[in-house]
């Protein structure tokens, strides 16, 4: 009998542990994969957001310092995870990672797998072309070759005139295959594909497609976490430190609601 119990005990014990997902629970309700830990994903292949510098793989970039601020206000360890931007909303979903902090636009369909903090900043789509182009409008690209970024928007504004559309791992190495001579057109964010052309890529901005708001996804189970980061944001945006980050990649402040200034 006892022999029983200890084995019922044992299954108990296995089943609380699934339901509880491997995450850590801090004093305040934070859900967390590792103990005082913020765990975030960045694709690391979105120049000027999130970039490898260095052998040992560390990131830097914009998303990467919004990240660490946010980490900072929470009192928590950032802790940077790189990943496949196509993957990086599931890997949320799953708990693999506490956020993503990877310049992901709110769109209905992935807040069927996550929540959105408050926009930590404001962009909008784009097209690019080479300079010998004519085009100047989505609708001078029906029927021809646009080329987006894999999970991102990008690809159902390109679906509203083409059925073509190439799909890269990033929004820098689909508008460098523009410059080699590939594709009609890229769709990406306006400010990437203007941090290409200062890089030295030959290519030019078009039409500007729309606006659209970024921010940070969490886990639809973690409540308290996506309250704590949207305080967190609040703060920084009001003691400037937003600002100071985005003017340091930027030149400018894309951190401030344009409806609000």
């Amino acid at each position: 009998m006892k022999r029983w119990m200890s084995v019922i005990m044992l299954v108990i014990s296995i089943v609380m542990l699934s339901a509880c997902g491997g995450k850590a629970t801090t004093d305040s309700g934070m859900k967390l994969v590792e103990k005082d830990k913020f765990v975030y994903a960045a694709s690391g292949e979105f120049k000027p957001f999130s970039v490898v510098t260095g052998d040992d793989g560390t990131m830097t970039g914009f998303d990467i310092e919004v990240a660490e601020a946010v980490a900072k206000e929470l009192g928590l360890e950032p802790v940077q995870k790189k990943f496949k931007f196509s993957g990086i909303v599931e890997g949320v979903n799953s708990g693999r990672f506490d956020a993503a902090v990877a310049s992901h636009t709110i769109t209905d369909e992935r807040l069927e797998k996550v929540d959105f903090s408050t926009p930590y900043y404001y962009s909008g789509p784009q097209i690019f072309v080479r300079p010998d182009s004519s085009v100047e409008t989505l609708a001078d690209l029906e029927g021809k070759e646009i080329a987006v970024s894999k999970g991102s928007t990008y690809a159902d504004t390109a679906g509203e005139v083409t059925d073509n559309i190439p799909k890269y791992d990033s929004d820098v190495v689909a508008l460098e295959a523009l410059n080699k001579g590939k594709h009609d057109a890229v769709i990406t964010d306006f400010i990437t594909g203007k941090e290409a052309i200062a890089s030295g890529l030959e290519i030019e901005a078009k039409e500007l497609i729309g606006r659209s708001e970024q921010a940070i996804a969490i886990g639809k189970d973690n409540d308290v976490l996506l309250e704590e980061v949207n305080k967190a944001l609040e703060k920084l945006r009001e003691d400037g430190t937003l600002k100071e980050i985005s003017e340091k990649y930027f030149n400018t402040d894309i951190t401030t609601d344009p409806d609000k200034e």
